[in-house]
Order: structure tokens, then C-alpha cells, then sequence
């Protein structure tokens, strides 16, 4: 959703949307670059949400009355939320709900004509996300990351969201996407693909401002294009061989 409502922000007028009442992103996290452009240019606040399939498909969703920056809003009536500690997170855990709109089981083609209801830690209907999530005194949810889309570098559990945050904020008008290799010293080293033709790592350390060392790429390698899904969300799986592919050509 990010790079579609960029994309309109960049080529449409601005009376292209006069009588548009909201505009609700989802799917990926909004740039601050794209909110600051759609309110500039239309006068019109993107409110971001956040839901999954099993769900309905939404969980939450800011509102024009009941709005917080940089949050995908509060819980949908009547669900309920648990979260799970992940070792090496602090102040936020792996999000499981449940509630009405969950949905009752899978339709999986080894188990024919049988429902297989979702899983949890927490028991029979409640549903695991995957998703990192922090739920402020509010009640206001920020996603963090995917709970897979974590690296364990040094033993410190490193964002992959918020290292291409970091490059988004060095190079806006590119686009980014941050995976992870075996290191066999360390564990695991965190590799950025990045569309910006003259990034460097050096550049992209004046963008995380007291940041530790250990949440930077150890690689930076300059790409045409990154592989994306028909949705537009960025595949990762081939972000993944892509970088191996980088990594051993660089060896």
C-alpha cells in the first residue's frame, strides 16, 4: 500500500483527491515522506491500520477522532489481546488475539473438508499473529516487526524493519529491503539491498544518530530493482537468495 499511495502522491494533482473523505494504508508500514507528501499536496491524513487474513481482516485502525502518529490505531471492539515475551525485545511482545472476527480454521489441501483452527501458545481460539507489536498505556499498537524478521547478531536480537527505516530516512526516494545471512563468527549478519545507486555505509550511519554498530547492515550492496510481490509488498524470500547471490560474487 506504501508504494502505491507514494506513487499517486508523486504523479496526481492535487485536486485529483478533493473529495476523498479517507484514506486508510495498510499492508506495509507508511514513510513518513508519503504522509507529510499526501497532506501537502491533498490536505488529507492517511490513517494507518493493521489487520491479517485470519482476522477478517482488520485488527485495527487509527481514526480521524481517535488518531495517533505513527501507530496502526487501536483494537477492533472485542478482541482481546495477549503478548508474548521473545527474548532479547524489551517493551513489546509477539501480538495473539482473539475475538468474533477470528476465523474458525485453515482449509488445507492434505486435510480435506476438515477446518484447522489457528495456533497459539495461549489455546484453543486464540491466533498467533507472528507480528512484534508494542501497546502503549493508550491502548495505541505499534508494529515492530515480524517476529521472523529478526536477526540475532552477537546475541542481540536486531530489527530488520528498523534498519531499512534507517535507510529510508538516508535515501527517501529509493526503495529497501534489509534480510539476513549465516555468519559463522557471529550467528547471523544483517544484508541491506537498496535501489539507491550511490549508498554507502558510511552515509547510512549519519542516519542512525546513536545507533549502535551492531543494529547497521555488515553489507550494503546496490541493486536495480527489489524483487516484489504481484501486491507490491516486497518478497523476501527472493530479497533473501538475491543477497546470498550478492554476498558470494563479493566474497
Amino acid at each position: 500500500m506504501e508504494g502505491f499511495l507514494a506513487a499517486y502522491a508523486k504523479q496526481a494533482h492535487s485536486f485529483d483527491f478533493y473529495n476523498m473523505r479517507y484514506v486508510v494504508a495498510g499492508a506495509e508500514k507508511l514513510h513518513d515522506s508519503t504522509r507529510d507528501l499526501w497532506t501537502k499536496k491533498f490536505g488529507i491524513r492517511v490513517l494507518e491500520g493493521y489487520g491479517t487474513t485470519e482476522a477478517a481482516p482488520v485488527v485495527s485502525v487509527n481514526t480521524p477522532t481517535d488518531f495517533k502518529p505513527h501507530t496502526v490505531g487501536r483494537l477492533m471492539p472485542n478482541l482481546q489481546y495477549k503478548l508474548q515475551d521473545i527474548s532479547g525485545i524489551e517493551n513489546a511482545g509477539q501480538l495473539h488475539l482473539r475475538g468474533p472476527n477470528i476465523m474458525l480454521g485453515y482449509l488445507l489441501a492434505e486435510q480435506p473438508g476438515e477446518l484447522v483452527p489457528p495456533s497459539s501458545i495461549f489455546g484453543e481460539g486464540w491466533y498467533d499473529t507472528g507480528d512484534i507489536v508494542h501497546i502503549d498505556d493508550e491502548q495505541f499498537i505499534t508494529i515492530r516487526d515480524r517476529s521472523k524478521r529478526f536477526a540475532k547478531v552477537s546475541g542481540e536480537m536486531v530489527s530488520l524493519a528498523a534498519i531499512e527505516d534507517i535507510a529510508a530516512t538516508a535515501w527517501p526516494n529509493s526503495l529497501h529491503a534489509a534480510t539476513y545471512l549465516f555468519d559463522g563468527n557471529k550467528g547471523e549478519q544483517v544484508i541491506l539491498l537498496t535501489t539507491e545507486q550511490n549508498a554507502n555505509k558510511a552515509q547510512l550511519k549519519k542516519s542512525a544518530v546513536g545507533v549502535s554498530s551492531i543494529y547497521l547492515p555488515k553489507k550494503v550492496f546496490i541493486v536495480d530493482s527489489i524483487p516484489l510481490l504481484p501486491t507490491g509488498k516486497i518478497n523476501y524470500p527472493e530479497v533473501a537468495i538475491l543477497a546470498k547471490n550478492k554476498s558470494h560474487n563479493n566474497q
